[in-house]
């Protein structure tokens, strides 16, 4: 018996002795090179209006996620909406203000009585604040998509490569 605490008390002392000897997990930098996840232009859109409404409703945690799954939702559609009738503004209003009373209709289960009153006197706000934001972000994606530019062109233009008069004769 003595021998068997003696043994098991060598080897406790070793094992601590040896933990003791490690050097504490090295914390490596992160690489800032590599580019950050970034959300799709309709998430970040759902985003910012479920941060908006969030702070001017006085929302709790619980009621702020289950905006966010609810904005995520109708934002795509009205975004789909947007993109299928783009030149049709009147025809895009009639169908994202249908998408907008299914987000009243599900609201209603997560806002108190006083919080569903305050957004109901704010929703159109909530939709301009929305709809400016989508026409600002739009613009900004069209003029790219027209004019691009490399990043870091500082002037330069792309043209066919020029040929020496030796290059020319090879």
């Amino acid at each position: 018996m003595r021998n068997q605490l003696a043994t098991a008390a060598l080897i406790l002392a070793a094992t601590l002795g040896a933990q003791a000897q490690q050097k504490p997990a090295i914390v490596q930098p992160q690489d800032k090179t590599k580019a950050t996840p970034r959300l799709n232009p309709v998430q970040e859109r759902a985003k910012r209006l479920s941060d908006q409404m969030a702070r001017d409703l006085r929302l709790n945690g619980y009621q702020s996620s289950r905006l966010r799954a609810i904005n995520e939702d109708k934002v795509a559609k009205m975004a789909a909406i947007e993109q299928k009738n783009a030149g049709n503004p009147r025809l895009i209003d009639e169908q994202c203000g249908l998408v907008c009373r299914e987000r009243d209709q599900e609201l209603r289960s997560v806002l108190s009585n006083s919080q569903y009153s305050a957004y109901y006197d704010s929703r159109e706000d909530f939709y301009k604040y929305d709809k400016d934001y989508a026409k600002q972000t739009n613009a900004v994606f069209v003029k790219s998509v027209r004019n691009p530019l490399p990043a870091s062109s500082r002037g330069a233009t792309i043209g066919p490569a020029r040929t020496t008069p030796a290059e020319a004769g090879r």
